[in-house]
């Protein structure tokens, strides 16, 4: 792609974002994110493939539906209310409507079903922009609306999208698909949360971009997409497969990693607000998800592929992808729990 398309294109992911969060008015918020959406169609079709097309096509009309949905409630709001500022939002129709098409935006369960398909069909570079940045104006919007919605709706959803995230994700070969399922587990565990403690949301979020950008990172380094391939990794470079099996223990929420704070900080203020049930169910869909993890640090650590000798090819050419931010997200992906009570003094 032309490089100053490129920088347009980027430019314009960052201005819908930001206006989004700067906005007080429904309108303003719901231009940032068509700009937005508008911004990252190109860049998902720009090899194109038919599989890349028709993600794009779907993620287009996915959002463009949530956009409308958005549009709507907005004005339905107004019409009761008359005002359009984002606190102002007293009409409990309006409410529901406008939590439903954030959930359509940002892919949770029930609404999830665009998200493998589109995360599939994307180069993996586009794939992180996906998953993590265009994350990022939905939940600020949800966070902002949180406290006028009906907290059964939301616990509704956070406890549906980390199940189906769990279940989605175990019968899967192909790695982009297992990152979406995964990414919805990571959201539903986001949501649970927004009501009681909206700053615990951003930890887990920021966590979760962190392990996130470090995964897609390192498959773009290995160039691998399915599972099969993961075991060429060990002859690759050694050091990249261990680290990586380590990130993906992360995001499953394993101790002594950093994927285990947020998990462990969302758990404890669910006890603090008297839902032991919900903070069991939710523990109990992490194991589901900490399975199909496995699997992959199984296919990458204690596998040898049968194509390959049991040594490391110094032959093999070597990768233009600079490597320094796949270092500083790896590292930060892995040790960040020793800083959990400076972050619990930052947040509280």
């Amino acid at each position: 792609m032309n490089p100053y398309v490129l920088t347009a294109l980027l430019s314009s992911l960052g201005l819908g974002t930001t206006l989004t969060f700067a906005s007080s008015h429904w309108l303003l918020a719901w231009m940032g994110l068509e700009i937005n959406t508008l911004a990252i169609t190109p860049l998902m079709a720009q090899h194109h493939h038919p599989r890349a097309v028709e993600a794009t096509t779907k993620y287009f009309l996915t959002q463009a539906t949530a956009a409308a949905m958005i549009l709507f409630a907005s004005t339905t709001n107004a019409w009761l209310t008359g005002e359009w500022t984002i606190n102002n939002l007293s009409s409990p129709v309006a409410s529901t409507m406008f939590t439903a098409a954030l959930a359509l935006k940002i892919g949770l369960a029930p609404m999830h079903f665009w998200m493998p398909e589109v995360l599939q069909g994307l180069d993996l570079l586009t794939g992180l922009i996906m998953s993590t940045w265009q994350k990022l104006a939905p939940l600020a919007l949800i966070i902002q609306v949180a406290q006028t919605v009906d907290p059964m709706l939301l616990t509704t959803l956070g406890v549906m999208s980390t199940l189906v995230g769990g279940w989605g994700g175990l019968n899967q070969t192909q790695l982009r698909k297992i990152l979406a399922y995964s990414s919805i587990a990571h959201m539903g565990w986001m949501v649970i949360v927004i009501q009681y403690a909206p700053h615990l949301t951003v930890l887990a979020l920021t966590t979760y971009i962190i392990m996130t950008s470090a995964a897609f990172l390192t498959l773009k380094m290995l160039l691998s997409t399915k599972v099969s391939t993961l075991a060429t990794a060990w002859s690759k470079s050694p050091v990249l497969a261990s680290a990586a099996a380590l990130v993906m223990l992360s995001l499953g929420g394993l101790p002594p990693l950093t994927g285990f704070m947020p998990k462990w900080m969302i758990l404890q203020e669910l006890g603090k607000q008297d839902l032991p049930i919900i903070a069991t169910i939710m523990a109990l869909a992490a194991l589901i998800s900490l399975y199909f993890y496995l699997r992959l640090c199984y296919a990458m650590t204690l596998t040898i592929s049968p194509n390959t000798t049991a040594s490391t090819t110094p032959w093999r050419a070597h990768t233009t992808q600079t490597s320094l931010p796949l270092a500083i997200f790896t590292v930060t992906a892995l040790g960040l729990l020793p800083m959990t009570p400076t972050i619990l003094v930052l947040t509280t």
